[in-house]
């Protein structure tokens, strides 16, 4: 799923930094990029200590010198593995729900923007929000991310119609509407990639089960 998730930051780099441009200097592309190394250099068993591995992202991520970015994504991974039990290598649905909600938590510890703001909350939330839904109604880990991945995908959209309220960006006001919120985008794109990488491992679950 990390691996899945950079490879789709990779894929955008030049678009998440055209949309930087707007009201930053342009470099979001590339922070991400450095974050998304450091993300995945915390995963390296196919069996990881989940509570280790995501602590250990979370500091990797704060010391990737990506501003804003690297701050709130740091903490959310911090947060997941603080909400994980030492020595689980594996969760459901319900249990990884939880502790995706555990990080926008964490997240939500550490700043006041919330959906609206214009930040990188407007595609987590509703993603995470959808997730806990979806894992309640019993749905399997494949389906809740693709649920999940969709409102992410809304909520970096709905981006464009806002005026941003948090960064350098609220100096712009007005002239922020109209575009696309990079850090929004990146979180769905991040979404997707898990989404992408659980329907992947569900439909080889699937073969070898028939095969």
């Amino acid at each position: 799923m990390m691996e899945s998730a950079a490879a789709r930051i990779r894929e955008q780099q030049g678009l998440l930094s055209q949309l930087d441009c707007i009201a930053g200097d342009g470099d979001h592309g590339t922070t991400m990029l450095r974050i998304m190394d450091r993300l995945e250099s915390a995963f390296k068993t196919d069996a990881p200590d989940l509570r280790a591995s995501f602590s250990e992202a979370g500091w990797n991520v704060m010391g990737s010198d990506g501003g804003a970015s690297s701050s709130l994504l740091g903490a959310f991974f911090l947060g997941v593995g603080e909400a994980t039990r030492a020595g689980v290598s594996s969760w459901d649905c319900i249990q990884f729900a939880a502790a995706l909600q555990a990080g926008l938590q964490a997240i939500q510890a550490q700043t006041k923007a919330r959906p609206g703001d214009k930040t990188l909350m407007d595609a987590l939330a509703p993603a995470v929000e959808s997730l806990v839904a979806a894992a309640q109604a019993g749905n399997d880990l494949a389906s809740a991310l693709k649920t999940a991945a969709e409102a992410a995908k809304a909520g970096a959209s709905s981006t464009e119609n806002l005026i941003a309220r948090y960064g350098r960006a609220r100096l712009l006001g007005e002239k922020t509407r109209g575009h696309q919120d990079p850090g929004a985008t990146s979180v769905a794109l991040i979404i997707d990639g898990f989404s992408q990488a659980a329907s992947e491992m569900k439909g080889g679950i699937e073969h070898a089960r028939h095969g």
